[in-house]
């Protein structure tokens, strides 16, 4: 699912991919509805490509998401209500114990949970991939 969600550098909010053109790809806002292209020169990356950064490893956005859907009961997140970086750090530690302190910034989980936000609202509350989905993929 998180494969056609896409993030573009520069434009806020997420994307989803309604079809490819020649030398662009035409994106709708999750928010808004509006359609628009997305040239080859747009910096374009899919939810599904991201992953965070571990002690033990990389984990995919998607398994992060799920954590963070389990840890509010399938609530929105109140970021500001969260308090400053530290509080911050220290929730989304409670959420993902084991992620690399070093290498994840603030800014990386506040745009995180914004992105969770924006993808309850959107009705989007499917996050990983499902193991039978993926299985039928790869036969």
């Amino acid at each position: 699912m998180l494969k056609t969600i896409l993030s573009i550098a520069g434009r806020p909010g997420l994307f989803r991919l309604v079809n490819r053109g020649k030398n662009m790809l035409i994106v709708e806002a999750i928010a808004t509805g509006k359609r628009t292209p997305a040239y080859a020169h747009d910096k374009v990356i899919s939810l599904g490509d991201i992953s965070i950064y571990t002690n033990e490893g990389d984990v995919p956005l998607g398994d992060v998401l799920e954590k963070v859907k389990a840890a509010t009961n399938g609530a929105a997140v109140d970021i500001k209500a969260i308090g400053d970086d530290r509080a911050v750090r220290d929730y989304f530690e409670t959420i993902l114990p084991t992620y690399d302190q070093d290498r994840v910034y603030t800014t990386d989980i506040k745009k995180l949970l914004t992105w969770y936000n924006l993808l309850l609202a959107a009705g989007i509350t499917e996050f990983a991939e499902k193991e039978e989905e993926a299985e039928a993929v790869t036969e």
